[in-house]
């Protein structure tokens, strides 16, 4: 799949499929991939790429979503995963990465530093 097809899936698939946002985050999966944090009528608020989802969000992010949980209705946020078992290609999970971040411009992406 190419960047267009996986930018498609992350800003386009069905909001009620996606996952749900919660405080605990314990629905996540523990893979490698890339995301996107979506609000129901805003769109993509945010893009990243993980080797685990579940660890990303019970760390570093945890704070930080936890503002936007209260900052919208959590029923309005939620997170679309694409795994990409190819996590051992960092250069090609950055490229990636940064052709989402080119196409869509979240706004939650400008105010944290690039890893």
């Amino acid at each position: 799949m190419n960047a267009t097809q996986i930018l498609n899936y992350l800003a386009f698939s069905d909001f009620e499929q996606a996952i749900e946002m919660t405080r605990e985050f314990d629905s996540l999966p523990k893979r490698p991939g890339v995301y996107a944090v979506r609000h129901r009528i805003e769109g993509v608020l945010y893009i990243g790429k993980t080797n685990n989802l579940a660890t990303r969000f019970n760390g570093g992010h945890k704070a930080f979503f936890w503002a936007w949980l209260d900052r919208y209705s959590p029923t309005d946020v939620r997170i679309t995963f694409y795994i990409l078992d190819r996590w051992g290609n960092p250069a090609l999970l950055s490229e990636i990465e940064a052709a989402l971040l080119r196409a869509t411009e979240p706004p939650y992406n400008a105010q944290i530093p690039m890893e």
